[in-house]
């Protein structure tokens, strides 16, 4: 009975795995550069001007927007997450990270028309570029073509509600991270010397 536990939870596994790494293997739309490269060269010239980043999604897109805001700070930039009660405010040489998997949430529309008001860009992650009410405030687009909860499903999926596009996130930001950091000259040694002591 274990080995076939084991068995079900390795299958389990590879599917999730594979319904993700789906999504940045499929035909890409070529009027959307790659999310990875939207983001690391719009995040590097931030760092660049010394701006700050602001991290903002709602529910499960929000935990991985503070995951990515987390590795931002080991990286040595200034990132925030928008209502912690430190997040200072906005101005022109920032950046607002923002999420809306199904092209629009009231909220994630809101900060960023806000954002744009102070001055700040914008980069919204969106599995609908073409629709919802958030891409009208975007500076820069990052595409990622990934089901969401906007899409209904037929019968019970491994990964529902739109869980796809929540881990394509999670993966895009480790990739983002990587990345970022051979752009920023920033070695191991470096980030982790900035993760927190008090834990």
């Amino acid at each position: 009975m274990e080995e076939a536990t084991e068995e079900t939870m390795g299958s389990l596994a590879s599917k999730a795995c594979n319904q993700i790494a789906s999504v940045f293997t499929r035909p890409r739309d070529p009027q959307y550069r790659p999310a990875l490269e939207v983001m690391v060269s719009t995040l590097s010239a931030t760092a660049a001007q010394k701006g700050g980043v602001f991290l903002y999604g709602v529910g499960r897109e929000g935990l991985m927007l503070k995951a990515l805001c987390m590795r931002l700070a080991h990286l040595g930039l200034s990132a925030h997450s928008v209502f912690d009660m430190t997040a200072p405010p906005i101005t022109a040489n920032d950046l607002l990270v923002a999420s809306a998997g199904p092209g629009g949430f009231s909220t994630v529309e809101a900060l960023c028309s806000v954002a744009r008001s102070n001055g700040a860009r914008v980069m919204l992650l969106t599995a609908q570029p073409e629709t919802g009410s958030c891409v009208k405030h975007a500076s820069v687009v990052c595409y990622v073509p990934a089901q969401t909860m906007a899409e209904e499903e037929e019968k019970r999926a491994l990964m529902p509600m739109g869980s796809v596009y929540e881990g394509a996130l999670f993966v895009l930001f480790e990739m983002v991270v990587y990345k970022l950091g051979e752009a920023l000259g920033e070695n191991p040694q470096a980030i982790r010397a900035r993760h927190t002591n008090l834990e």
